[in-house]
């Protein structure tokens, strides 16, 4: 019992985190949470939750920016996220958790010294760039949650005004976790103990987005986000060193 409490104490306390750095900077969740909470709990556990977490705070973020959504613009991006997804999902329950460790570690150190550089490569047919990058987001969000890198580093390169940018991208991300969490339920990763640990870890999310959200604006972004990316390099390094 005791390491139960532990365990939902210190998950509670990492998804708190990762949720205010999500309210403050608009990335973050899973690249922080997925690798801490995986030094303790399966991370066919671990997954299915925080795609839960996901689309609940893409729901709330949605419904302030959804003004500036293009749905236009992105519906390509959209399709190809949804037919990478069941593969995804796939490799999720076949793979075993050192492998998974190790794909975490790589995609999150990577993610983290691309947005450390601010590496941009200018793509002339966008539409056409679209499937290559919805299906290795979706892979990569059904498999290990961590569809964001493809995404968030295609549309960073195009210069998306920065409001349509967070507005095209949240939306990509609720679409993809409505497709997601099905899969999920059907493939057989939904199960009790998923339930149990979404509800036991979610005041540390609900506490984590109000504050987070409340901070945006008197935290220096810059700064902040400087940090957050040299916490993420070295608990990527951390997760690669634990599926070696």
């Amino acid at each position: 019992m005791e390491d139960i409490m532990v365990q939902i104490v210190f998950g509670a306390l990492v998804i708190f985190f990762a949720a205010m750095t999500q309210g403050i900077t608009s990335f973050g969740f899973s690249l922080i949470s997925l690798p801490l909470l995986g030094l303790f709990l399966p991370l066919k556990i671990v997954v299915p939750v925080l795609v839960i977490y996901s689309l609940l705070l893409n729901s709330i973020i949605l419904y302030h920016i959804k003004e500036f959504i293009e749905i236009k613009r992105i519906s390509i991006l959209v399709m190809a996220g949804i037919i990478g997804t069941p593969f995804g999902v796939y490799l999720l329950k076949i793979s075993d958790e050192s492998t998974l460790k190790l794909l975490i570690g790589i995609i999150i150190t990577i993610a983290a010294i691309v947005n450390f550089s601010g590496y941009k490569i200018k793509v002339k047919n966008e539409k056409r760039s679209y499937i290559p990058v919805g299906l290795a987001s979706g892979l990569l969000n059904g498999s290990v949650s961590l569809g964001g890198p493809p995404v968030v580093l295609f549309l960073t390169n195009q210069a998306v005004e920065k409001q349509i940018f967070r507005a095209n991208l949240t939306l990509y991300f609720w679409i993809l976790n409505i497709t997601t969490i099905p899969t999920y339920f059907f493939g057989g990763l939904i199960t009790g103990e998923v339930i149990q640990y979404t509800a036991y870890l979610s005041p540390g999310l609900i506490v984590g987005t109000l504050l987070g959200i409340s901070l945006g604006n008197k935290v220096d972004e810059n700064l902040f986000k400087k940090l957050t990316l040299s916490l993420i390099m070295c608990m990527g390094v951390l997760s690669i060193m634990s599926g070696i």
